[in-house]
């Protein structure tokens, strides 16, 4: 398994020690990110961190290196796990239904970009993560777990994102437990998840 992040921690580290309490039967081979914030955790845990800067005009060339690397280190299962990139069409059909994405809201409500922001303009009452296999439909694919909590008017912005960082550990661990023990089938654009 490769991880994918940008700056945001609290996703890696619950993976990575979900693997090694035995939760996750997987090695996490790779950390991959766009940035080199998330390093210091890597080496942490001794696991192999490599930095692709990513821009418009690098996008293209740097996602064929992943590519590669991702290859010559056998790596069947993608976690994007707050990778703040949007991965393009041809990445995702090399690891096609093999690619698990966290995002910070219960889909299909608030796509794309800062999903709490969104939520708490539009004052809702609950809030969530959704797990979901990434496609070229941004924010679309098939949902694998999704859990929610509630909040109110006298959450701020700050508090939402606290609330839904914990939702997003567990659902995501979940998903990703579920993808390796092959509990999950995808069919059209829904999943499955057998008990």
């Amino acid at each position: 398994m490769a991880v994918f992040v940008s700056k945001v921690d609290h996703c890696l580290y619950d993976l990575v020690l979900r693997q090694r309490a035995g939760e996750l039967q997987c090695e996490i081979a790779l950390i991959i990110s766009n940035h080199e914030a998330l390093r210091p955790v890597a080496e942490q845990f001794d696991i192999p961190f490599h930095c692709f800067e990513i821009n418009s005009a690098t996008k293209s060339a740097q996602e064929q290196r992943e590519l590669e690397l991702l290859s010559a280190n056998n790596i069947n299962l993608v976690v994007l796990a707050r990778y703040m990139q949007i991965v393009t069409d041809d990445f995702i059909r090399h690891y096609n239904n093999r690619i698990i994405n966290i995002h910070h809201s219960f889909l299909p409500a608030f796509i794309g970009g800062r999903p709490y922001h969104q939520a708490y303009r539009r004052g809702v009452k609950l809030i969530g993560a959704t797990a979901h296999y990434a496609t070229p439909d941004l924010d679309e694919g098939p949902i694998i777990e999704q859990d929610v909590v509630r909040c109110s008017h006298r959450d701020s912005v700050r508090d939402l994102i606290h609330k839904g960082r914990d939702l997003e550990r567990g659902v995501l661990g979940r998903a990703v437990r579920w993808h390796l023990e092959d509990r999950v089938l995808v069919y059209g654009n829904k999943t499955v998840v057998f008990d």
